[in-house]
Formats: structure tokens, C-alpha cells, sequence
């Protein structure tokens, strides 16, 4: 698959509703996004992001 076809969705603008900035850094950047109050769902490219890092943070 390549990275044109995969479905990453930004945003330009800051977010209304978060206050921090990783909170806005990744609602921006298409990791996350809110279902409703206080609920967020991980995105696709946020999902490999995150297992990423849980991969590489793990201690052999």
C-alpha cells in the first residue's frame, strides 16, 4: 500500500475543545479522534504510531 492511499485525515486548525498541546498535536496530525465527551478513538496511522512505540519501548 502506499503512504498516498492510506487514509490520513488532518485538520488546519486547532481544535476548540482541547487544551493541551499534544492533545491538539495529535487530534491535528489525524492519531486520534473524539467520539464524544471525554471518548477518543484511535485512527488507523494513530494505531501503528502507538504499536510502534509500544514495540520499541519494550526491553528485551
Amino acid at each position: 500500500m502506499r503512504v498516498s492511499d492510506f487514509p490520513i485525515f488532518t485538520l488546519k486548525d486547532n481544535p476548540s475543545d482541547a487544551e493541551i498541546v499534544s492533545h491538539k498535536l495529535m487530534i491535528r496530525a489525524g492519531l486520534i479522534r473524539k467520539i464524544s465527551s471525554g471518548q477518543y478513538s484511535w485512527l488507523p496511522i494513530g494505531m501503528r504510531v502507538l504499536e510502534k512505540f509500544n514495540k520499541s519501548s519494550e526491553v528485551s
